[in-house]
């Protein structure tokens, strides 16, 4: 049996539309084994407990692609979830991600991580959030234009903490992505640019106080916070209580926020105000992860 621990991800980071991504101190814990034939899945809902489900179809992908000499006939898969489902956070990439890794240990190919991130990008989509899931930290994922993919890691703070506000309903990336533009002006992807670079930055360094120049986005927000009731209520309510930066977590309905140690204070401070409201948000504070994807074997 393994053991595979995955953490939560907050892709885009504000202006870093479908490349920036950091991985954060929550977690989903996957149990895995042989068995004789077919899937066996305990801990996830009645509704995922078939070859459609996430782990599965990743393992499997990763089967057909990969044509390994030894492919195992079956497994059971436990589930321990603490990342909520289409809340913005990454659990769709933390099963990939655990798909991949459980597929590339069974089979023995021994591959690298950074094999791993072009196989997870491929079942993703796009690399915001499994690149986070596997390395840790925040990092800056592209393609490029011969279809290659690079990946560079970026390491925050250690004074730089996050407080994710997660309401009390999903929002399918699907529809998050609907409602974006076909195109952009000159005018927005300059601004974009200019906040990216200014965020990767802050981050590093530890300068909070461009934070919250350095988190607005022209790409995407605008639109989808359209389909997050409350959004601009919990924004205000974030920056009168200190927040450094705020922006959408992914593609939402998380709103995440920026502090620092100096804001001891700020989950005590903002909850009384969040679940007051209708779609009773609740504040987690949380850390920028190190390490990203961990693989343990028990047996």
């Amino acid at each position: 049996m393994i053991k595979i621990v995955v953490p939560a991800t907050s892709a885009n980071v504000g202006p870093g539309f479908d490349c920036l991504g950091v991985a954060l101190s929550l977690y989903n814990t996957f149990y895995i084994e042989e068995i004789e034939e077919g899937f066996e899945f305990e801990g996830c809902e009645d509704k995922f407990k078939n070859d459609k489900n996430l782990v599965a179809k990743s393992m499997a992908y990763f089967f057909k692609n990969e044509a390994p000499d030894f492919v195992p006939s079956g497994y059971r898969i436990k589930f321990e979830s603490d990342i909520p489902v289409s809340r913005g956070l990454g659990s769709s990439a933390a099963c990939i991600v655990a798909g991949i890794i459980a597929a590339n240990h069974f089979s023995g190919i021994g591959l690298k991580k950074d094999a791993l991130l072009r196989i997870a990008t491929e079942i993703e989509g796009h690399p915001d959030n499994v690149a986070p899931a596997l390395f840790g930290n925040m990092t800056i994922a592209l393609c490029n234009n011969i279809g290659e993919l690079s990946m560079d890691i970026v390491d925050i703070s250690e004074d730089i903490k996050f407080c994710a506000l997660i309401p009390d309903f999903r929002l399918s990336t699907e529809k998050a992505r609907s409602v974006l533009p076909d195109s952009i002006s000159y005018k927005d992807a300059v601004f974009n640019i200019s906040r990216a670079a200014m965020l990767i930055s802050s981050l590093s360094s530890g300068n909070t106080e461009l934070l919250k120049y350095a988190c607005d986005d022209r790409l995407h927000q605008p639109y989808r916070s359209t389909l997050i009731p409350e959004f601009e209520t919990v924004v205000d309510i974030a920056y009168s209580y200190g927040a450094h930066g705020v922006f959408l977590s992914g593609a939402g309905p998380t709103v995440m926020t920026v502090i620092s140690g100096s804001l001891n204070n700020f989950i005590d401070d903002i909850e009384p105000n969040l679940v007051n409201l209708q779609y009773k948000w609740h504040a987690k504070v949380l850390q920028c992860d190190k390490k990203g994807a961990q693989l343990n074997i028990l047996e």
